[in-house]
């Protein structure tokens, strides 16, 4: 018998049923789990809410048709799955993902049209890619020599677990020190990091990569932020040397949302604390989860 106490590090949905995150699994057969078949997306819940879930659906069930995947429910039946996951671990507070995996085919068959697809959700205590301490002082990236899986080979705008090469140029950077790492494409431009876009401000101008990369949720709200107040944004290229010697740098992520980023290789970026445009970026960005335009609240009832 599961138990409140069970639910409290988290809730998942697998088969068609609620159980505790630690009992959650796919089956080993799976290409979801054998060839990285899968696609998924991330809400957050903060204070009761969800933030922007339906900008995440709409992401989520276009990266489905992406991959031709099919979760087999409805926009409101995966919301009703999410809240009941959420619901049933109290959390105020979560980090809730929603996966649709490519299933097996017929044993011997290589055909994946022939596979049924699995969804699967879960909710987990909200996760902040940058800790307390870097959230106050700035995180250190580093910009690695490893080049993001190209475009037309791997569709960056779908979500996808292709990430060896994130993970490559992560090893690099921790090993080096640093706090986490940004790769670039074949031109050498900066694109994307693991979970997060990177901007960068220069003259209280902001400019961030047009291409390569996944258009993130809450990179596309710190868009809609610039605009609202008033900041100068520009969506392009931008050069290794452009993120080294801009005036700011930041991240933005579902993993926390603005993140000040204050050395880049080793080198202060401004005067080495979070700069003035990233400060107002993330007091917006918190105020903006108070807003009902952005927020739908979670039933917490029996």
């Amino acid at each position: 018998m599961v138990t409140s106490a069970q639910f409290g590090d988290g809730v998942a949905y697998v088969a068609g049923q609620y159980v505790p995150i630690a009992q959650a699994s796919i089956p080993i057969t799976d290409w979801g789990f054998l060839r990285s078949d899968a696609t998924y997306d991330v809400v957050t819940v903060w204070d009761g809410a969800f933030f922007r879930i339906d900008a995440h659906l709409e992401r989520f069930l276009k990266s489905c048709n992406r991959w031709r995947l099919n979760p087999g429910l409805s926009p409101a039946q995966i919301t009703r799955v999410l809240s009941r996951c959420v619901r049933l671990s109290g959390l105020r507070s979560a980090y809730v993902e929603m996966i649709c995996t490519r299933g097996q085919p017929p044993w011997g068959s290589r055909d994946p049209r022939q596979a049924v697809n699995r969804f699967y959700a879960f909710a987990v205590p909200y996760v902040w890619l940058a800790n307390e301490q870097q959230r106050a002082s700035g995180l250190h990236l580093m910009i690695s020599d490893v080049q993001r899986i190209p475009a037309r080979s791997v569709d960056p705008k779908a979500k996808n677990y292709h990430w060896n090469d994130l993970t490559m140029g992560l090893f690099g950077a921790l090993d080096a020190g640093a706090d986490t790492v940004v790769l670039v494409d074949g031109a050498g431009h900066v694109v994307e990091g693991p979970g997060f876009n990177v901007f960068c401000v220069k003259d209280g101008a902001v400019a961030t990569p047009d291409a390569g990369m996944l258009e993130g949720i809450t990179r596309r709200t710190v868009i809609e932020m610039a605009r609202t107040l008033g900041i100068a944004l520009q969506e392009r290229p931008v050069t290794e040397q452009e993120l080294r010697t801009a005036d700011e740098v930041f991240l933005s992520t579902s993993g926390g949302g603005v993140l000040p980023v204050t050395r880049v290789d080793g080198q202060a970026i401004g005067n080495g604390t979070p700069g003035a445009v990233t400060g107002r970026l993330v007091d917006t960005y918190w105020a903006w989860h108070a807003d009902p335009g952005y927020t739908l609240p979670v039933d917490y009832g029996p």
